[in-house]
C-alpha cells in the first residue's frame, strides 16, 4: 500500500553522498500543528501582559490624579480656614466695640459652623465695623475696654498646666488622616489632671457632647464661651457659677480621641476663634505660681 510522504534529500559537501529522508504527511502536519498551538499560547501570554501593563498604567494615572486632588483639597481647606479665622477675628472685634460703646448687635442669631449656613454679620458688614474701630478715638475706646474687662470674665488662664499638642486651624485628622479644621487647641494632660476655669462665668453644659466626650461649657457673658472637652468626670453642674481657677472637672480621654488630653476652645457668638492669644495672657510661670496644682 502506497503511503504519501515527502522525500528530503541531504548531500554531503565533501564526499558527495546523498541521503534520502522520508517525512510522512502526518509527521509534518503534527509539527505544523504544534507550532500553531505554541504560537497561539505565546500570543495569549503576550496579550495578557499587554492588558496587565495597561491596567497598571491606568492605576498609576488614577493614583496620581487622586494625590493631585487631595493636595488641591488641602490647600483649599487651609485657605477656607484662614478666611474663617479672619471672619471670626473681625466678629470678635466688632463685638468688643459694640460692648464698649453700647452699640446693639445687628445679628439675627449666632452662626452655625457645623452646617453650610451663612455667617452673620457678612464679610462687608464686619469690614465696616472694623473701619469704624480704626476711626474711633483710641483713648476713649481703651478706657471703656478696661472698665468692661476689669473683672475676670475674659479667658486669661491656662485650664491645665501642660504642653501644647495641637494648635488651632487646619491640620490632618489624627484618626482619618484627612484634612480637617481644628476648632481649638489640645493641651497635654494625663487622666485625672484637674481642669480649671479660664475665667469667671456660669456653667451652661456639663454632659456628654458627642465627639467631645464629657464636655463642660462655661458662659462668660458678652456672647463668649469656653469649651473643656474629653474629660474623665465633672466637678460642676449646669447653672453653677464658677470663678477663674476653680476646678470644673478632670481630664481624660472620652469621646473621639487617640489619647488622654484636654481640648480647649474659645467661642464668640458661637464661632470658634483662636484661643492661643488668650492662653498667652498668662505665662506658664504665673499659672504654676497662682494655681494650687
Amino acid at each position: 500500500m502506497r503511503q504519501p510522504y515527502f522525500i528530503l534529500v541531504l548531500a554531503h559537501s565533501l564526499h558527495g553522498r546523498l541521503r534520502r529522508v522520508h517525512i510522512p504527511y502526518r509527521a509534518l502536519y503534527a509539527v505544523l500543528g504544534f507550532l500553531l498551538v505554541a504560537s497561539l499560547f505565546a500570543f495569549g501570554i503576550f496579550s495578557s501582559y499587554l492588558r496587565m501593563s495597561w491596567k497598571v498604567a491606568n492605576y498609576n494615572s488614577l493614583r496620581t490624579e487622586v494625590e493631585t486632588l487631595r493636595s488641591r483639597y488641602q490647600r483649599l481647606q487651609e485657605e477656607a480656614s484662614r478666611k474663617d479665622q479672619q471672619l471670626a477675628s473681625l466678629q470678635l472685634m466688632a463685638s468688643e466695640v459694640s460692648v464698649a460703646f453700647g452699640i446693639k448687635h445687628r445679628l439675627e442669631g449666632p452662626p452655625d459652623i457645623s452646617s453650610d449656613s451663612k455667617l452673620v454679620p457678612t464679610y462687608r458688614e464686619s469690614l465696616a465695623e472694623y473701619d469704624f474701630l480704626k476711626s474711633a478715638n483710641y483713648s476713649m475706646l481703651r478706657r471703656n475696654y478696661v472698665r468692661q474687662w476689669q473683672l475676670n470674665v475674659r479667658p486669661s488662664l491656662w485650664p491645665v498646666y501642660g504642653r501644647l499638642m495641637s494648635t488651632y486651624g487646619g491640620r490632618s485628622d489624627p484618626l482619618s488622616g484627612e484634612g480637617a479644621f481644628h476648632s481649638g487647641v489640645d493641651l497635654e494632660a494625663t487622666v485625672g489632671t484637674p481642669v480649671r476655669a479660664s475665667a469667671d462665668g456660669v456653667v451652661s453644659h456639663a454632659e456628654w457632647g458627642g465627639g467631645y466626650g464629657r464636655l463642660v461649657i462655661i458662659d462668660h457673658g458678652n456672647s463668649m464661651q469656653t469649651y473643656y472637652a474629653h474629660l474623665s468626670r465633672y466637678y460642676v453642674v449646669p447653672g453653677q457659677e464658677v470663678r477663674q481657677g476653680q476646678v470644673i472637672g478632670y481630664s481624660g480621654e472620652s469621646g473621639r480621641v487617640t489619647g488622654p488630653h484636654l481640648h480647649y476652645e474659645v467661642r464668640v457668638g458661637g464661632t470658634p476663634i483662636n484661643p492661643y492669644p488668650y492662653l498667652t495672657k498668662t505665662s506658664l510661670v504665673s499659672v504654676k505660681k497662682d494655681l494650687p496644682f
